[in-house]
């Protein structure tokens, strides 16, 4: 199981926490590979996109108007977090942010 968040967000702190056998992927430093965020963007669409960060606030119009997987690859701290991708075997999933739904599927 991968985890992507920044080392900084204490929601990416609290889930990597509780994933005892999870591998953390800094956003920032080593990015998200590009199928991970294709298939992100198929299962979560807009919602991917963190439009309360500080990082979104700083963004003109114009940059705002990009295509999502766009604006992702140029400003990898947009992404919400934390993306957990469980693996590519049989019955893979990826999972968007540290709810109480997320925390059932995973911790259960």
């Amino acid at each position: 199981m991968i985890l992507y968040g920044l080392k900084t967000c204490d929601t990416c702190r609290k889930a990597l926490k509780s994933l005892d056998e999870s591998e953390f992927r800094d956003v920032r430093r080593d990015g998200v590979p590009q199928d991970v965020l294709k298939s992100a963007y198929d299962a979560f669409g807009e919602a991917l996109i963190n439009r309360k960060s500080t990082t979104w606030r700083a963004l003109s119009e114009a940059e705002r108007d990009k295509p999502v997987l766009d604006l992702l690859a140029e400003h990898p701290t947009l992404m919400k977090r934390p993306l957990i991708d469980t693996g590519r075997d049989t019955g893979a999933r990826l999972y968007l942010g540290w709810d109480k739904t997320v925390q059932a599927a995973l911790l259960t």
